[in-house]
């Protein structure tokens, strides 16, 4: 009987198909890098979004308390404010007079007053938050906060 080596017979039957193997693993790897490469960069600017949405949501509250600290109750019209907090943040606020109604009476009828009035006001609040103060981008935020308040006082026709 001829022996073959063993050698020889595994080298007939290779055809390379570890290599076309190992060339297709490489290649879904890389697949699988570049798209957890474009998820996270994704995941990184939605997180830098929601960051500056927060930051103008927090600097609109922050207009609405300035606002209401200044005390300008003025029924006559609004004087806006504006503040600048840093080159790429700011806010606008102010309280405008709405309307006065009369307050009822200890017998509760309307139409008949004791001379005292509910002044109804609305404070604003508008905050900007610039990725690139001077030019628009798409991280920019802006937020706007509104709240109703009134102050019950003697009836007169301006405070």
């Amino acid at each position: 009987m001829n022996k073959i080596p063993m050698n020889q017979t595994f080298q007939k039957h290779q055809q390379g198909a570890a290599l076309v193997v190992g060339l297709l693993l490489l290649v879904v790897i890389t697949v699988l890098a570049i798209s957890g490469m474009n998820t996270a960069t994704t995941e990184l600017a939605m997180a830098r979004n929601d960051q500056a949405y927060e930051d103008a949501f927090q600097l609109a509250e922050r207009g609405l308390a300035d606002a209401l600290a200044r005390g300008n109750y003025n029924t006559g019209g609004m004087a806006a404010t504006t503040q600048i907090i840093s080159s790429g943040e700011s806010y606008t606020s102010g309280i405008q007079f709405e309307d006065s109604t009369l307050v009822p009476d200890k017998a509760f009828s309307l139409g008949v007053g004791t001379g005292i009035s509910a002044y109804h006001f609305l404070a604003t609040s508008q905050a900007e938050m610039r990725r690139d103060p001077g030019n628009t981008t798409d991280r920019d935020a802006t937020a706007v906060h509104t709240q109703a308040f009134y102050i019950v006082g003697p009836e007169m026709s301006a405070l």
